[in-house]
């Protein structure tokens, strides 16, 4: 955690992640209901667009329209009240222009940045008409490219990496996003009546967060139901 960033502020409290991803993990937990890195993916999205949206609205989405098997009261709360932290410590992070994205990685220590992809473009649809403007911005619509270039076909494949330098670029993806997000911040501060008060910050970014080791031989933590080497392990 960012100890010290998180001591600035009057809210200090500790995201417990690695608690959410067992939870999510969990027989109790729907079987299409979000993992981890597509959470915080999707929480990202929805806390920089151009409107906000209550959880009432976007946390069935996040169960898979299921609905969890929390042990006790006790246990919803500290779940939903994390998930809801995650979304609090997401809104502060982007304030200070710097954003730490939660991406799986393989055993090899290479990042997977799809699943929290496919997150952040799911809350684009929760809000698509908001988000029209911007697809309409020749200029500024590029600021999705990062997110766009990492859907998969069928077979697992990128739809976007065909060539050699195309296939560089898809490397550098999961360093990207993080300033992609924080211009499409910019963006709908811009745009919108947002109160993005704290933006007048120098840029910068912290190490990436990951959530999972996965093995060649596994399932893809993508969702896809294929094998991690055939499906988000052969990027680049």
């Amino acid at each position: 955690m960012r100890a010290q960033a998180l001591a600035q502020e009057a809210v200090t409290d500790w995201v417990d992640l690695e608690s959410l991803d067992k939870f999510l993990r969990s027989d109790r937990a729907p079987h299409d209901c979000m993992m981890l890195s597509e959470l915080d993916g999707f929480l990202t999205g929805l806390a920089i667009g151009p409107e906000r949206v209550q959880p009432s609205e976007w946390l069935p989405i996040v169960w898979g329209g299921d609905a969890p098997e929390f042990a006790d009261l006790d246990e919803a709360d500290a779940i939903v009240g994390t998930i809801l932290a995650r979304q609090n410590e997401i809104v502060r992070d982007v304030a200070r222009r710097e954003l730490a994205p939660i991406y799986w990685t393989d055993r090899d220590d290479a990042v997977i940045a799809a699943d929290w992809a496919v997150g952040f473009l799911r809350a684009i649809r929760v809000r698509i008409t908001a988000w029209k403007p911007l697809f309409a911005s020749k200029r500024d619509s590029e600021m999705l490219v990062p997110f766009l270039s990492l859907r998969r076909d069928a077979d697992g494949k990128s739809v976007f990496a065909q060539t050699e330098a195309e296939k560089r670029i898809l490397d550098c993806v999961p360093e990207l996003i993080p300033g992609c997000v924080i211009r499409l911040a910019d963006y709908w501060r811009r745009h919108a009546s947002r109160p993005w008060d704290l933006f007048e910050y120098g840029l910068r970014y912290e190490p990436i967060r990951s959530a999972l080791k996965v093995g060649r031989n596994e399932p893809c933590p993508c969702g896809s139901g294929k094998k991690f080497k055939r499906c988000c392990g052969q990027a680049g």
